[in-house]
């Protein structure tokens, strides 16, 4: 299976405070991304992480994902590429990207950091999946209309744990 995430930001207090995420503390937070995470995928499913693990890691910081199941790829955010100097970290992805197209099943479906209006592939049926908005419901503004095709996968918006593309469907059509 393939599923898809973004925004996790694991050990840092600042982001409870500023998406309102409903944990005491940061520790709470933590193991509860982590536990949902390894009941939702399998040693062998494909996560991509659509940005933002955690803050500035040190050598001898705790890097999380070392006990969280599957095999996972990073497409970069705002707060990742300093972390991708510290070896423990960057070890932990099958792959690392800015940006890339990948199939889920017979769709195609471009991953990037930031939610784009328009993407590669947009008027070819392609999907878009983007993180960096953390608990906004998806990308319409007065700058940008509501797109079809085009889902947040950050962890507030989705129960604090990876979800499928069919699972970003069908949560974006419910609203």
């Amino acid at each position: 299976m393939i599923y898809y995430t973004a925004d996790l930001h694991l050990g840092e207090k600042s982001v409870m405070e500023l998406c309102k995420r409903p944990f005491s503390t940061v520790e709470e937070m933590d193991e509860t991304i982590i536990s949902r995470w390894n009941e939702t995928i399998s040693k062998r499913d494909h996560v991509y992480i659509i940005g933002d693990v955690t803050s500035r890691l040190s050598d001898n910081s705790p890097v999380y994902l070392d006990r969280m199941n599957g095999i996972k790829h990073l497409i970069i955010g705002n707060h990742d590429r300093k972390n991708l100097a510290v070896p423990r970290f960057a070890e932990q992805f099958e792959s690392i990207d800015e940006y890339l197209v990948i199939k889920d099943h017979q769709h195609k479906v471009v991953l990037f950091h930031y939610p784009i209006a328009e993407w590669q592939g947009y008027f070819m049926g392609y999907y878009h999946i983007y993180g960096h908005i953390h608990n906004s419901d998806h990308t319409a503004n007065r700058f940008m209309p509501t797109l079809e095709k085009c889902y947040n996968a950050g962890m507030d918006l989705n129960g604090f744990r990876p979800r499928t593309l069919n699972e970003l469907k069908a949560a974006n059509s419910a609203k």
